[in-house]
């Protein structure tokens, strides 16, 4: 017989009963469809970003509100793009906060650029799972070279660059990153324990294991320690909250007198609360005397390292076993993208080593695979938004991005000590100011909830705890081209909200209004120093 053509494999199909293959072609957008709908997509997206300062940056809708409005079950037919983009605007964008708005001061920043979009079109498109060399060499090779660009854009110690038994590795989320930190510093600490100890077993080496960090960093870490089954302590903070190196060596010599073993401990250097940083210097030679593993979360303010004149906050950093930051916070990027470095990989690999059959290549002993890094399996090709973010701004234009964040924190902070109703929290190091009304935690607790039910800018609060509660409003420099006006409108709600609160008291505090010298000092002030 002649070569099957399609109606002999039909008749062949039917004369075994097999039932004919359906047509799925006309399922899928075609490549006309994709560019006509995907440039309809960008031109919305380009339009949202342009106009966003229309909108209100925080919804005014309640929970439960979009199920309201959706159907509850999938639909049969399908239907039109026009019809989809249309619920978008009428159902999705009422409920969406905006972090990309120029009156958006919540949290830290998420990183949004036109560049970084574009580089996750190109990788959705090429739409692959790097998990390991063979299954796309690219993803691989330019994650490595990523990894090294970033460490010497940061001006972290050698330690970090990939070597024989060091670099790094990006994920989702600094969150992934010290779990993955923390595990890989248990097997650490469970095989040099048993290489001495031969008869414990693994659970009851793990029961002595013991780890610090302090009562600032991030709630990721106290996470990370019940998922690992850990004994984790919160070490008290100074008045500077920051990480007390005299409580924690205490406590380190009374957990060994109790028979335990310290193991980890976290450092951070740009807290959540009030962008405090951890004193790496002091802390480095305690967990070298103990042989306990430093980690650094250096999520929000690590970008900042790109500006040497910033890179005295991480003196002692060549003490660290392991460093994460978020570029998907501060540099452009969007989320998610988070990168952490080793200085002993192999601790982190045989964590987790897993190699079945259907994962081995012929390369494996000469080239990095990824996923012996990390928890999941798959993995998305992040590097690329960070190789055309680095290049199409260029390490200049990232530092300029940076500083000017930072001016106007200095510049909001400077309007707010000019109000003698209100105070600052902690040194304004970054780009967040924390600020309250002067001794009056209700006062200022309430003056948050007006600013929330106003909703002209949106901010968070936060509160400590030592030596007293301590209730306060953070301000964060969000937006990704922010100006003075930006951050004279912000000033000019809470002023505005301020005086209602206090007007509404029966026994108000002086409601003394900043007065246009001091604001025409501050402006000359600022025009000078930029």
């Amino acid at each position: 017989m002649d070569l099957l053509n399609g109606k002999c494999l039909s008749k062949m199909l039917k004369s075994n009963g097999t039932t004919e293959i359906a047509d799925c072609d006309n399922i899928f957008l075609n490549h006309n469809e994709f560019r006509q709908y995907g440039t309809k997509m960008i031109q919305y997206v380009a339009d949202y970003l342009e106009t966003i300062d229309k909108r209100k940056v925080f919804p005014k809708i309640h929970p439960g509100y979009l199920a309201k409005l959706i159907p509850n079950e999938a639909p049969n037919e399908s239907e039109s793009w026009e019809d989809i983009m249309k619920d978008v605007e009428k159902f999705i964008m009422p409920g969406v906060t905006h972090w990309q708005h120029p009156h958006f001061h919540a949290y830290f920043p998420c990183g949004c650029s036109y560049t970084s979009i574009c580089a996750d079109i190109l990788a959705d498109g090429i739409s692959s799972i790097g998990f390991t060399w063979v299954s796309n060499p690219a993803c691989t090779e330019l994650e490595v070279v990523m990894i090294d660009w970033m460490a010497k854009t940061l001006g972290l110690p050698e330690h970090f660059l990939f070597g024989e038994n060091t670099g790094g590795v990006i994920q989702g989320s600094c969150s992934e990153s010290t779990l993955v930190a923390l595990l890989a510093a248990r097997n650490k600490a469970i095989t040099q324990y048993q290489n001495i100890h031969p008869n414990v077993n693994n659970y009851d080496a793990l029961s002595k294991l013991v780890g610090y960090y302090s009562d600032q960093a991030h709630s990721s870490v106290e996470r990370a320690g019940l998922i690992g089954m850990l004994q984790l302590r919160a070490i008290k903070s100074n008045e500077h909250y920051e990480l007390d190196t005299t409580i924690l060596e205490q406590t380190i010599e009374d957990d060994v007198n109790n028979g335990l073993i310290p193991f980890f401990c976290c450092a951070t250097l740009g807290t959540t609360a009030t962008c405090g940083f951890d004193k790496l210097k002091d802390i480095g030679p305690i967990c070298d005397k103990y042989n306990i593993w430093l980690h650094v979360d250096a999520a929000y303010a690590g970008s900042s390292f790109i500006c040497p004149e910033y890179r005295y906050l991480m003196d002692g950093i060549e003490y660290a076993t392991s460093f994460v930051f978020n570029p998907h916070k501060w540099l452009l990027i969007n989320f998610d993208c988070s990168i952490v470095w080793y200085r002993e990989v192999n601790w982190v690999k045989n964590s987790f080593h897993v190699d079945p059959p259907y994962l081995k290549h012929k390369h494996q002993q000469t080239t990095i695979d990824f996923r012996h890094m990390h928890i999941p399996l798959g993995r998305k090709f992040r590097s690329l938004k960070i190789w055309f973010t680095l290049r199409r701004y260029g390490v200049k234009n990232l530092q300029k991005y940076i500083r000017n964040h930072i001016q106007l924190a200095h510049y909001f902070e400077k309007l707010i000590q000019a109000d003698d109703r209100f105070e600052i929290v902690a040194d304004v190091r970054m780009g967040l100011v924390c600020f309250r009304i002067k001794d009056n935690n209700e006062l200022t607790k309430q003056l948050y909830h007006n600013i929330e039910s106003d909703g002209r800018i949106h901010l968070v609060s936060s509160e400590l705890h030592s030596p007293a509660p301590l209730y306060f409003i953070r301000f964060a420099i969000c937006y990704h081209s922010p100006n003075k006006q930006h951050i004279e409108y912000a000033y000019q709600v809470i002023h505005e909200l301020c005086n209602q609160l206090l007007d509404q008291q029966s026994n108000p505090i002086p409601n003394k209004q900043i007065n246009h010298e001091n604001i025409n000092l501050i402006l000359l002030d600022h025009e000078n120093h930029n």
